[in-house]
């Protein structure tokens, strides 16, 4: 029989509709819903009872009808927040927004409990994003990754950084954007070019995490999606783009390429034991051909490398979306 894929994520997603269109070609049935558009524009009549071993029922969206029976699985791409009426008042906003989150949300969250694949497991992807623990899983299966610490202490980081004898750069742990004053400010790596910065007591007012810098031959973005592992070269003809390729994409050429085999094996290996069906994580290789891990993304882009290399991620994920419950057999 064949299973209904549920793609949550919003109305511009056109990395999602590469994945729905490849699935819809294979006679799959596909449910792409906005979770903003909850309660306005989608509606729930769920339900449950002693003896049941899952929620059952339809949610209605402008993309057509859902039966939460017949959801094999989740693609959790892009959600976004529900969006409460504007008359109610801010209190009320406020309990209404409880209200689908613990309801429409928990009714989501259940249909893991009846077997259905979830791509990524929403419990699973708040853990992954934690860069301490991504680093400590990774170090502690064989991949290597550069020298770090995490410090609130300004003595601690200027000790640490002399004792290495190495050049570091400072990274936010909580990823590159961040909401400033009503703007967003964008965060790349930074080199710390004076040690004695580092003795700055501003550095007391919350967590900093500096690593060493690797000498780099090239970086990659490597797309873990279940056991495949799809690889792209990243080189840079920029100073600012070799720091952080993120920070100039305009100087970014790209190729795929295979990565070695007991590599691709330990990225594979992270995944499955941070609870992750896909990541997409952000390789250095440096000068003497070893390859260190930075951090994995349960979120991560992949569409603008599907457009520069044709690397086939949406062919990859409609693989494990259409075995559905049966791909973890």
């Amino acid at each position: 029989m064949t299973h209904t894929v549920l793609i949550i994520t919003d109305d511009s997603d056109t990395v999602a509709e590469r994945v729905a269109v490849e699935l819809v070609e294979r006679g799959i049935p596909v449910v792409t819903m906005d979770t903003a558009d909850f309660p306005a524009q989608i509606s729930m009549a769920t339900h449950i009872e002693s003896g049941s071993d899952s929620w059952t029922g339809v949610i209605s969206t402008p993309r057509g009808d859902l039966d939460l029976a017949g959801v094999g699985a989740v693609y959790m791409r892009r959600p976004t927040q529900f969006r409460m009426d504007e008359e109610m008042t801010s209190p009320e906003r406020a309990f209404a927004y409880s209200e689908a989150r613990y309801g429409f949300g928990g009714v989501l969250s259940a249909l893991r409990q009846s077997g259905t694949l979830w791509v990524n497991d929403p419990m699973a992807a708040m853990r992954a994003e934690y860069k301490p623990v991504q680093l400590a899983l990774a170090a502690r299966i064989g991949l290597k990754i550069p020298k770090t610490l995490i410090t609130s202490d300004p003595h601690a980081a200027h000790a640490w950084a002399k004792g290495i004898g190495e050049p570091i750069v400072y990274k936010p742990l909580g990823g590159i954007w961040h909401a400033d004053e009503g703007q967003v400010r964008v965060v790349y790596t930074t080199p710390i070019k004076d040690l004695d910065d580092l003795r700055d007591p501003a550095m007391s007012r919350t967590a900093q995490m500096f690593q060493a810098w690797i000498d780099k031959a090239c970086e990659a973005r490597a797309v873990v999606v279940g056991s495949q592992v799809l690889t792209v070269r990243i080189d840079s003809s920029t100073e600012q783009g070799t720091i952080d390729w993120r920070s100039d994409y305009d100087s970014l050429s790209y190729e795929r390429i295979d990565l070695p085999g007991d590599v691709r094996d330990r990225l594979v290996e992270l995944h499955e034991r941070l609870g992750l069906i896909f990541g997409a994580v952000d390789l250095v290789c440096d000068t003497h051909g070893q390859w260190y891990f930075l951090e994995t993304n349960q979120s991560g882009e992949w569409g603008w490398l599907n457009l520069k290399t044709g690397l086939p991620v949406h062919t990859a994920m409609a693989d494990v979306l259409q075995k559905g419950p049966a791909w973890a057999r």
